[in-house]
Order: C-alpha cells, then structure tokens, then sequence
C-alpha cells in the first residue's frame, strides 16, 4: 500500500460519526482519506439521537457548531431524529445553521454494481436547493381540520442554487443543465426557479440549458436517464429526483452528496442511519467513501481525492469483494473486508472507468441584503382574508357581502381548497371549514391603506373566526397573486 502524498499544513475537518451504522461508514472513509496521507486532521464531534436524548431539541450541540465554525468543513455520517422527543431533524438543522444553500449528488453508473440501466453510462449530477421551499418547515393548524405548510421560494434562494448549477457544469466539463420545476401549477414559487434559471442561462452561452416538467423529467429519468447531465431544481422536488437517480446506480449505497454554502461545506450519504443493520459490520460505505472524496476536491486534495477514486473502481472493477446490498446480505462482504480491499488498491488505477477531471467550483457572488428585488412601483389592491366557517359557501358569501357595504372593499370571491364557490360556478366542491375570502378595492387604481385592510378585518372578525391575512398586491404592475380555480 502506497503513502504518495506528504502532509504540510493540515486542514482540519469536523468530523461527526452520526446514528446506526453511520460510526461504520465514517471510520471506513476516515481509514482510507488517512491512507493517502491527505493533509487532513479530524475534530470529532458528536449529533444526532444521542444529543437529542441530553435534552438539546436540536440535535447539535454548542461544541459541535463552534467545531464547524472554526473548520468549516464537516464530514459526517447520517443522524436519527428519534420519534418521540426531539424537534427538527438535526440533518436539516445543520444544513439550515449554517447556510448550505445546494446540495450536490452525484449519481455514475460503476463497475460490477448490475442494474436495468447498466452499459447505458449514466453520469449526472443533482443540484437541489438545500433550505427554503416547504423544508423551511413553516406548518399551522388553521383549523382543527386543515393544515397549511409555507411554500417558501426566494429570488436570492434560487439565484444562489441556479448559478451553482452552471458553476458546477463549468467546473466538470458538463454540456447541459436542465433546470426542473412544477412551474405550470405553482406559477409564482416554482416559477420564481424557472425565470432565474432562464435568465443566468444567458450567462452561459456555451451549456446548453432547458426547462423541463418535474414530473416529465422523473418520467424520462426512468425512460432515458443518459440525457441528462445537471439537473437543478427545487428542495423537495430534489429530494424526491435524487433518491430516483440514485436507484438507477445500485441505490442509496452508492449515493454521495455535498451540502455547499459560502462559508461551510457538509458532505454525507444520501441514505440514513439504517439502525436494523447498526453494529454488523454488513453496510456499504461507498456512499460516505465517495462523499470523502467530494470533500477532498473541495479543500483542494486533488491528488488524494484521484487516487482514492481509483482505489474505489479498481475494487468494484475486480468484483470479488462485493457488500451485501448488491449480491444479497447472506453473502456479501463485510463493510470491514470491503474496506481492506479499497486500501489495498491504494495507488491502482481502474482499468475500465475514468476518473473525471475537476476543477474547483467558483462559487457565486450575491448581494448579501435581504431586499434582493426593489420594485420601483407597488401597491396594495385588496386582502385575502381566511376564515374559520361551519357555514354553507352562498351563507358566508352573503354574510361577508352585507359585511363589506360602506367599506372601500367588495367581495370578489370565496374559494374552498383553491376552488371559487362563491359566487358559484356550478362545479361540484366538497367543502371543508377553511375559506380564502377575497376583497378587493372598489377603486381598481387605489393604493389601500394598512387602515382601511384592518378596519374591514374589525368588521369580518365580529362575525367570523379568522386565521390568516394576505395583502393583495402589485410589483411594477405585475399581480402579486394567483386566482383560484374558476376566478375570473
């Protein structure tokens, strides 16, 4: 076994063992990084279910966020969040603390793991943006039968994950970068995505670029993922694409990922704590080897970072040590036996597969105050105010109509689960006790005042319960606001 490179100054690097069978997987990574004499030093620090127990409802402790502070560099297995007690998942926590706005997963076809889609040379990467979106995690009972989750996108959210997108193609050699949303029914959040991308787009003449259906690109995903090189897209809808992707390879075994922000950089597997498997020296750690390696190249171990590549895809190449998730628990290796084989192969270079070349990602630079977009006109045209009724739709209407007489407002209309039932339309809408109540000014060109949207809310909270407000407006003479199903 070779040792070809010499440390200097050593990085050093938070190392979080994480629940299951992360502790397996990491020391698996943090033998073979060693192995190559990679400048690197570890600080291990702990999260997860153990913190959650101690009573911290984050998962992370204060030394374990003062450690990445300081490296700003964190390798890190996968984190239980116990059912029972804890709040947020201590994952999410920490890609959210500390700003990891993308996550980038890589997904290649490698040598001996067989699936439907081998010979085909799938090599793509997903970029999903990493903190708003529905995982901004921002849910209310507004009634005690409906709940609601905030669908947050931002322009700099996107603009941040979009530019990283071509960025990441630069830095690869990649030729295409699809960008992937649900733009067609959530005009404004998914949308706001589309419009970024198409607009960077033209900062990057040379990559091809293409908007594509979220749904349509899972569906071509299954049917010709050889088309794809970079696909960015929104949190949730990466989430869900990414675990797709990964299937196509040989699963989460083999699903590495980067969380990547302006000052820290988190890299992990895609999968989880797998606690059935925790203790048997059973699990695959290639996903975590292969995070490592995403690590190496992004502290600049580019050497390292090749040579354990190489190891990977000699050992997979050569197919005689192969873990249980990909020939069956009952005669797979075991992690320890797969381990040894990487490190033996330290300093081979695989036969069959490339190593692709990198270069370091530039990172994008954007206006770090919160008001990104300063429209040079707005103003407010109504107020959508929701209500709490065990009323009939045409009841409530006439009800609020009575109630808006000698207000600069009129009901528009009432929407029950984004379909208009008042005035009626004739369509059939089975009703819950949750109502959008629309009122606009009766002077179309008027600028409502705070005072007059809380002198009509005075009016309609004497009547009816209420539990939730949105200001109707306009930006630059573009409506703020979508209509409801059948609003004219």
């Amino acid at each position: 076994m070779n040792a070809p490179f010499k440390p200097t100054e050593k990085k050093l690097v938070t190392l979080i063992p994480g629940d299951g069978v992360g502790p397996e997987c990491v020391r698996a990574a943090q033998r073979i990084i060693d192995a190559t004499g990679a400048a690197i030093a570890w600080e291990e620090r702990p999260a997860g279910a153990s913190v959650f127990r101690q009573g911290i409802a984050s998962g992370v402790p204060p030394g374990t966020i003062a450690s990445i502070l300081k490296t700003r560099v964190v390798l890190k297995g996968p984190l239980e969040t116990p059912v029972g007690f804890g709040e947020k998942s201590a994952n999410v926590t920490l890609r959210k603390l500390f700003e990891t706005y993308a996550n980038i997963r890589p997904v290649r076809e490698l040598p001996g793991v067989l699936t439907p889609y081998s010979g085909r040379g799938i090599d793509l990467v997903v970029v999903r943006e990493n903190v708003e979106d529905l995982y901004a995690g921002i849910e209310h009972m507004q009634t005690p039968s409906v709940a609601q989750c905030l669908k947050l996108i931002s322009a700099k959210g996107c603009e941040k994950v979009v530019r990283l997108a071509f960025e990441l193609a630069v830095a690869e050699g990649r030729r295409r970068v699809h960008c992937a949303t649900k733009s067609n029914i959530m005009k404004l959040t998914e949308g706001l995505m589309k419009r970024t991308f198409e607009r960077v787009s033209q900062e990057y003449p040379g990559i091809e670029s293409q908007h594509i259906l979220v749904d349509n690109c899972a569906h071509q995903l299954v049917k010709r993922p050889e088309q794809f090189d970079v696909i960015v897209t929104t949190n949730m809808n990466g989430d869900i694409l990414s675990d797709l992707t990964s299937a196509l390879v040989g699963g989460l075994g083999f699903a590495p990922s980067a969380n990547i922000g302006s000052e820290v950089a988190i890299f992990e597997a895609v999968h989880g704590s797998a606690p059935k498997y925790a203790g048997k020296d059973v699990i695959n750690p290639t996903a975590v080897i292969q995070s490592a390696v995403m690590m190496l190249r992004h502290l600049g171990e580019l050497d390292a970072a090749v040579t354990i590549e190489h190891a990977l895809l000699s050992t997979l190449e050569e197919g005689k040590v192969r873990t249980g998730d990909v020939v069956g628990y009952d005669k797979g290796a075991s992690t320890t036996a797969f381990t040894e084989a990487i490190l033996s192969n330290i300093g081979r270079r695989a036969e069959r597969h490339r190593v692709r070349s990198y270069r370091p990602i530039r990172l994008p630079k954007v206006d770090p105050t919160p008001d990104t977009v300063r429209p040079k006109e707005r103003r407010v045209v109504g107020m959508d105010i929701f209500v709490e009724s065990g009323l009939s739709a045409e009841a409530l209407g006439q009800s609020l109509e009575g109630l808006a007489a000698g207000t600069p407002f009129r009901l528009k209309m009432i929407s029950n689960r984004g379909t208009k039932v008042y005035p009626t339309t004739g369509a059939i809408t089975d009703c819950v006790d949750h109502w959008r109540c629309r009122f606009v000014a009766l002077d179309d060109q008027a600028d409502v005042p705070d005072s007059a949207l809380l002198g009509l809310l005075q009016r309609v909270a004497a009547h009816h319960g209420w539990m939730h407000l949105e200001k109707l407006q306009e930006f630059d003479q573009a409506t703020g606001f979508t209509r409801a199903q059948g609003e004219d």
